[in-house]
């Protein structure tokens, strides 16, 4: 059976470590980083499918001065632990993170989604009553396109109840010196080497890669897709040209769905954008707060 990370052992590289706890909620224990003041806008980060914490690793230093920040690892991510494989679905994490949100006081004002957290947040906006600005980081949205759309899930699943997969998966991105190549050709971006040593920890383990596997295996985005339009957040979605993951066109396509939707396009970067710019999504987060939060009194 594959070992959860540990904290005293892989954690130890992990970016902005004093910021971390761990919150237990129900039969679960959440990783969280904070930071910020308390009196600031409060603005939840939301890290994609496969990642962790670390992605906001150059963000938060630069968000803190006007935000208060909570960023958690999601449901069988990195070095959150306990929830059940049948917790992972798109409805069901978004209800195990509102009562994170609940246990830990944080209800907030402005929610950054990268890649499937932007969909989190949306499911947030739809079923527990959302109603802040969104920004969406190289969203991903859209279900595959055609028999892919049923192909995709159902083949997640059968990989996620195979022992052995997720092993030969973590033992395949086991990339040691290859990592910023297996990186590149994924999603196009140049990180640097902090991230590229955590993005190998956690593709090593093979608890990790199941966790994503079973978020892969258990999304619905085509029924996330027919309630966009219920959607009235002020939305921007902000996606990069050079996106090897999910093609700008996908993008596009969101943003004609969403009603309230602003569309921001980044050039000449990768899936990964606001890890190899963080300059440039925090400018985006601030004016989109300060477009749409009252000024604290």
């Amino acid at each position: 059976m594959s070992r959860p990370l540990d904290w005293n052992r892989e954690g130890r590289i992990w970016p902005h470590r004093d910021a971390s706890r761990f919150v237990p909620v129900g039969g679960a224990t959440w990783h969280v980083q904070e930071m910020g003041e308390a009196g600031s806008p409060r603005l939840l980060l939301l890290h994609g499918t496969g990642a962790s914490v670390h992605s906001w690793r150059g963000l938060m230093p630069m968000l803190a001065p006007q935000f208060q920040l909570l960023a958690p690892d999601l449901p069988r991510h990195a070095f959150t632990t306990g929830h059940r494989p049948d917790e992972m679905s798109l409805p069901r994490m978004a209800a195990s993170l509102e009562r994170l949100l609940d246990q830990t006081g944080f209800q907030p004002d402005i929610i950054a989604g990268h890649s499937a957290g932007a969909a989190l947040a949306l499911q947030l906006a739809l079923d527990h009553g959302f109603k802040g600005p969104i920004i969406g980081l190289n969203s991903a949205l859209r279900p595959f396109p055609g028999p892919a759309s049923q192909l995709f899930p159902a083949l997640a699943k059968l990989l996620f109840v195979n022992p052995f997969v997720p092993r030969l998966f973590s033992a395949a991105a086991s990339f040691g010196s290859e990592g910023e190549r297996f990186i590149y050709r994924s999603t196009a971006s140049r990180i640097d080497a902090e991230g590229l040593a955590c993005y190998s920890t956690l593709l090593k383990n093979p608890h990790h890669t199941k966790g994503a596997l079973a978020m892969m295996a258990n999304w619905d985005l085509p029924t996330l897709q027919t309630r966009m339009r219920e959607i009235t957040n002020p939305v921007l979605l902000v996606h990069s040209d050079m996106d090897a993951t999910i093609p700008l066109e996908w993008a596009r396509e969101a943003h004609a769905n969403l009603p309230t939707s602003q569309l921001e396009v980044l050039h000449r970067l990768g899936h990964l954008a606001h890890e190899e710019a963080p300059e440039k999504a925090a400018k985006l987060i601030e004016d989109l707060a300060a477009q749409h939060l009252a000024p604290a009194a």
